[in-house]
This record gives C-alpha cells, structure tokens and sequence, in this order.
C-alpha cells in the first residue's frame, strides 16, 4: 500500500481524474491537555479505518457521537491528526519500482539541507523522506513506474545535482509491511 500525499496536505485523483486535496492544521500546534484513555482509543480506531461512522466510534469507547466528533475535531486541531487520505495499492497504478535511496550531499550546511528538503518535499515520486545522521544526508523512499521512470528521476535528482556528492538504490523485491498505525499505548 502506498499512501499518495505530500507536504502538510493529502492528494489523490478521484474516478473523474479530479485532483482532491484535504487540508489539515499546516503547524503542529500544542497539545493543551495530555491524550486520556478515550482519545487514544478513538486514535487506535480511526487509524484502522478513518471513515468509521462515528457511532460505531462512540458504542466502541463508551461514549456519545456528539463527544466523539468533539475528539476528533480537538485531535485534527491540535494536529495529533496530521492527516486523512486514502492509501492507494501501488499495484494498481502499475506503480512497479520501489526504491529506498541513500543520499549524501555535497556539505552539510543549512542551505544545501534546506534546498535539498525542499527539493525531496516537492518530488511526487518521493513518497517519504528522512533526514538522518550516520554518514548519509537523507533515506529517501521513491516509487517509479518502472527503471525507465527512476533513472530519469535520479538523473534530475541526484546525478545532476550539484548538491548531492552521491547516492544509493536499494530495490525492494517485495513489500513485506508497508504501515502507517502507530502503537497507541
């Protein structure tokens, strides 16, 4: 599964091809009170599947649907919701190639970092990104078409870049787990 999103706002093309953005809080804002037992039940729910009806919701966790959607409202404002999309089977739009890409850029000073993160935010193919520590600038997870599309896409991203020094691609052979829930304690 592949979940199609970018920057603080999700984006998928609905049967009519229409671009669908759903835009959540763009800052993370803090949390006023600390989650209790009833949020983080409603959070273990609604990660499984967003479009649950919120009675189900409220009968699951013992409350009323009026107090559910106050929840969810407070947690999607609060930014604890970060975002809704649908996560899309790569599968099904013949999306064959993912890529798992090390990235070691040219220095690590704040504006080739910063261009770089900009560049890697604003790459539909790049599905995620990381800036990390341990002699590699940035991991970055990519999903192409097929080779064709990915050498392209390194080319411009990495090969003729002048602020990346270098990179490696990993393949993945098979998609073992490709999650999105976080334990909720």
């Amino acid at each position: 599964m592949n979940i199609i999103a970018t920057g603080s706002y999700g984006r998928y093309v609905s049967a009519s091809n229409e671009l669908i953005t759903h835009r959540m809080p763009t800052k993370r804002k803090s949390h006023s009170r600390p989650l209790d037992s009833f949020d983080r039940a409603i959070l273990r729910i609604i990660q499984e599947d967003n479009k649950t009806p919120q009675r189900l919701i409220a009968e699951a966790v013992n409350l009323s649907p009026a107090a559910v959607q106050r929840r969810v409202t407070t947690l999607e404002a609060a930014g604890v919701i970060a975002l809704n999309v649908a996560i899309v089977d790569p599968a099904a739009l013949s999306l064959d190639i993912t890529a798992l890409v090390e990235v070691n850029l040219r220095d690590e000073r704040a504006a080739t970092v910063d261009a770089a993160k900009a560049l890697f935010r604003d790459t539909p193919d790049v599905q995620q990104c990381y800036y990390v520590t341990g002699g590699i600038s940035f991991v970055l997870v990519i999903i192409s078409r097929d080779m064709r599309s990915y050498e392209v896409l390194t080319r411009s991203l990495f090969a003729e870049n002048d602020l990346v020094a270098g990179y490696r691609t990993l393949i993945a052979l098979d998609r073992v787990k490709a999650g999105t829930a976080l334990v909720v304690d």
